[in-house]
């Protein structure tokens, strides 16, 4: 199993991240480059919680999406090809008083086949580079979609 934290300050609001966050329309690579659109179906949504299955290139999970709290967004693997146990992402927002947010995600994968704890390993060594990049990709793009003029 495998944890890796990732940290970043960020000019959005934790509204405006969680509203991209939860965006589960076309597009979503642009913000989220782990979720291609031919594997992501929503399953259901309400007000705060959302089902929802998203992956790319042969790997996918379903997620049990909640941000009841604005704060602190529990994203929990529900099922998955190579994920499982206690697999899930959790983003914690905190409002900074120069009007930045402070961002801590915490992502956890178990592998609950050969190919996922090989998979975590890779993600707990040298695979946190990559996440860290696809954060900081993830990070940029909501504030670029948030600089735009409505």
């Amino acid at each position: 199993m495998a944890t890796i934290r990732l940290h970043a300050t960020t000019s959005v609001t934790p509204e405006q991240f969680v509203a991209g966050l939860t965006d589960f329309g076309p597009g979503r690579k642009e913000l989220f480059g782990n979720s291609t659109d031919e594997y992501l179906v929503v399953h259901s949504r309400g007000e705060h919680e959302a089902d929802v299955t998203e992956g790319s290139s042969g790997i996918w999970e379903r997620l049990r999406y909640d941000w009841s709290d604005p704060e602190h967004v529990v994203l929990t693997t529900t099922d998955s090809n190579i994920w499982g146990g206690r697999s899930g992402h959790t983003y914690d927002f905190t409002r900074q008083p120069d009007g930045t947010t402070a961002v801590d995600v915490t992502v956890v994968r178990d592998g609950k086949n050969l190919k996922g704890r090989l998979l975590a390993l890779v993600v707990g060594t040298v695979g946190k580079s990559v996440l860290t990049k696809a954060f900081a990709k993830t990070i940029n793009a909501i504030e670029a979609r948030n600089a735009r003029p409505s």
